[in-house]
This record gives structure tokens, sequence and C-alpha cells, in this order.
């Protein structure tokens, strides 16, 4: 679950016996995004996803911080207003009144 006064929940890589692996913050935005928050799609370019909580209605976003790694660096989820994702992810609103 996510507390109801947190915005953000920040992946980092950490090297580890040689490799990079995701820290605490990636485990938990994966088991979010997997078991918990509802998603609901992604934006035009197909790079950052928007979720919603179920249990409070808020809107979640998972972008990736550090695009200049690869694959975009390690996720993260931030709030955003009911406002900000029909904004930008519009396409996802759209309804059809006919």
């Amino acid at each position: 679950m996510i507390d109801s006064d947190e915005t953000e929940i920040i992946g980092n890589w950490i090297l580890k016996d040689g490799r990079m692996i995701g820290d605490e913050g990636c485990e938990r935005v994966h088991r979010l995004t997997i078991d918990y928050l509802v998603k609901i799609g992604s934006d035009s370019i197909g790079w950052d996803t928007l979720f919603r909580d179920p249990r409070d209605n808020r809107f979640w976003e998972r972008i990736y911080l550090q695009s200049e790694m690869h694959g975009g660096g390690p996720p993260s989820l931030r709030y955003i207003s009911d406002d900000e994702a029909k904004t930008k992810y519009a396409n996802l609103f759209i309804t059809n009144n006919d």
C-alpha cells in the first residue's frame, strides 16, 4: 500500500557483486505496479504509465528519472493530480458521447 502522505517512491540501481540491481525503491515500485495499483494506460509516447490507487483513487505515474541510463534507468512512481493526469494522458480520458 501507499501511505496517504507519500508523493514519490524513487528507485535506484546499486552495484552488488559486480552487477547493477534495483534497490528497495525499485522493488516497491515493481510490487505496487504488478500487485496493487490499477493500470490505466501509457502516455502517447509509450514510456510513462498512469496508474490509480484503488484505495484513495489518487493517480500515480511510473516514470524513469535517469533517461541517460540504459532502459531509462530505474523506475519511480510519483503522485500526479487529476488535472495533470488528464492533460498528459488525454488519450486515456477521451469519452464517446454519441
